[in-house]
Order: structure tokens, then sequence, then C-alpha cells
């Protein structure tokens, strides 16, 4: 396992008797000294650097929601809800970097707080990022029905639904986080009574299915839709369209599809139906980068679902203008230009996404 692992790093304590084996037949335990300093120089910085980008891009992406769009779409709501559990997800990064380079400090509540903050971000994010698809679904494949369906009531029910799954997805972890002294240092790590390998098996395929496998399902199923549908729509600005839904596939797919594969290898070797230490410490290795990976994923949501928009460039430049950032000098360049809060004009507001697949199509 890598250095920190917040999601699936364990421990288990088993008797041994002097009696059960001899010294000769004992088997060797597999040393990972070099997989542990390789994680306290390479893991802190990435993660602070993630954390700041996080941090920056999801607050922005809150700021504007609150300051201009005012929260009146559906899609307004699962944007806010998506930068909010991302924010949850960054927050725990400080400490386990800090983890990571050094051990953990920071108690037996906290280690329980955190590991439990952090599965939350996790799991929510990733389930947001599908009821992004299914919103965009609607409103291109089922354009009449979408006006009664995406309301921000049901907005705000679907959220609540996909928080509660979040937060119960991981309340074992919660229930089960401890810190405790490990090889001279003080660990935090996910310690299961009894059968722990189970637990641990459990818990790897919990996040296959339910951060992988569901959500993977549903946006190829929702985005073929879409591109079936656009593809009747007789406008040259349909092609747009498509490659916007490409690059949220991929990126999806580039960022989280390694980490899952090398959880479930992790779930084969604690099954014990891979044994060999060489391929366990490639495997840590692979951990920690693939980890790192799906890390970064949490600061391109604002890209992907706002940054590529013209309105929402338009709101991040009314926004510096508003906070007086010194910015001069793209003033005369002409790059600021006033923009003001959306009005409701009707009975039917357009959200940022909907103003983005009018323009599309």
């Amino acid at each position: 396992m890598s250095t920190v692992d917040p999601i699936l790093s364990t421990t288990e304590e088993e008797p041994y008797s002097s009696s059960d084996y001899s010294y000769d037949n004992a088997p060797r335990p597999c040393s990972k000294g070099g997989v542990k300093a390789f994680g306290g120089l390479f893991l802190p910085p990435i993660y602070s650097l993630v954390f700041l980008l996080g941090l920056l891009g999801n607050s922005t992406v809150v700021l504007v929601l609150f300051k201009y769009k005012r929260l009146r779409s559906m899609t307004d709501v699962y944007l806010l809800n998506l930068a909010i559990s991302d924010l949850l997800f960054v927050f725990s990064l400080p400490f386990w970097a800090y983890y990571a380079a050094d051990q953990w400090i920071f108690g037996l509540g906290l280690c329980k707080i955190i590991s439990w903050i952090y599965l939350v971000g996790f799991y929510s994010g990733i389930l947001f990022i599908m009821l992004m698809s299914i919103d965009r679904y609607l409103a291109i494949v089922h354009a009449v029905f979408s006006l009664k369906a995406r309301t921000f009531s049901y907005g705000v029910i679907a959220s609540s639904v996909i928080w509660l799954v979040a937060i119960l997805a991981s309340f074992p972890t919660l229930l089960f986080s401890e810190s405790f002294w490990e090889e001279g240092q003080i660990s935090c790590k996910s310690k299961f009574p009894n059968n722990s390998t189970t637990w641990k098996v459990l818990s790897s395929l919990e996040i296959n299915v339910l951060g992988l496998l569901i959500p993977l399902g549903v946006m190829l199923f929702c985005y073929s839709l879409i591109i079936k549908t656009l593809q009747h729509c007789k406008n040259d600005k349909k092609n747009k369209a498509v490659r916007m839904i490409f690059v949220v596939m991929i990126v999806f797919l580039v960022f989280w599809i390694p980490y899952n594969v090398v959880l479930f290898l992790e779930a084969l070797v604690e099954l014990e139906l891979l044994k060999d230490c060489t391929f366990e410490k490639h495997l840590d290795y692979a951990l920690q980068a693939t980890e790192t990976l799906a890390f970064v994923h949490c600061c391109l949501n604002p890209v992907i679902y706002f940054f590529l928009g013209e309105k929402f460039r338009k709101y991040i430049k009314q926004l510096f203008k508003t906070c007086k950032i010194p910015l001069a000098l793209c003033k005369y360049c002409g790059l600021l230009q006033a923009y003001y809060p959306e009005t409701p004009s009707s009975s039917h507001t357009q959200s940022t996404m909907d103003h983005e697949i009018n323009n599309a199509l």
C-alpha cells in the first residue's frame, strides 16, 4: 500500500505463537521502505499543489454562482454541490501531505474526521459529475420534458440523495479509522476487526463499483444518446457540443480508470491471488501515482464545467473588477468589460450549461 492511502490503508493484528511456525519456515515480510521514502518525497508537494489549485478554482466557482447566477436552475445546484464536494476533498489534502512527509500528529478525532471528509468528497464529486451527465441528457434528448423536470427543487432533492449516498458509503471509514503506533511512528489507517481481508476487499470493490462502474455506465448511456441526438441537428455548431462531450468523457476516463485498476489489483493481493513482493512494490508505486492523478481531476472540474463557457469568463472578469484586483493593464487591453448578474426575464432562466448547449446547437 502507499504511504498515504486514506481510502484503503489498513492494518491487521494477528496473534502469533512461536510454536506455530519455525524461524526457517516463517514467511519473510515484504520490505517496502523504498516505497515509503518515495511517497515522503513525491506526495507532499503534489498534494499541496492540488490543494492550492483546487481551493482557488472551486472557491471561484462558488463565488460566481452566488454573486452572479443566484442559483435559479437545477444545473446551478449541481455545479455548486460539485464545487463543495471538491472543496471537501481538497481540505483533507494538507493533512495527508504532512502525514506522507512525517507521521500522523493530529490525534484520533481528526484521523476519523479527515478520513471521512476525504471519502465523502471523493464519492460525492464523482456522483455529481454523473448527475451533470443526466442533466445534459435531459436538456438535449428530452428538451420538452426537461422544462418540468429540471427545476431548482428537483435539483435540491437529487443533490440531497447524492450526499446521503456519499455519507453512508463513507461511514465505515469514520467508524474504523484509528490513530496508532506502527513501526516506530503514528499511523492513521482503517483498522478493521476480525476478518480484515474481507473488509479491505469490500472497500476496494465499493470504490470500483460506486466510484467508477456506475458513474461511467450512466455517462456512456447519456452521452451516447446526446451525440446521437446532435447528429440529427442541422447546425454547424453541433461539432462544438460533441467535442465538449468527448473532452468530459476522456478526461474522466484518463484520470480515474488507472486508479481503479490499481485498486482492483490491490484487492487481488489482499485475497492472496497475487503473491510477489516485487509486484506488490510496483503496485504501491503505481497506487501513489494513479491516486495523485485522480486527485488532479478535482482541479479540472471548474475548467471542464465552467471556464470553457464564454459567460463564465465574463463573470470572472467582473469578479476581478469587483474585488478591485489591480488589472489596469487588462482594462487598457480591453479584456475586462462590465458584466452584471443575470436577471430573470422569463419563468425559465437558462443556466450556464444551458447557455452553452444552446450556443452549440
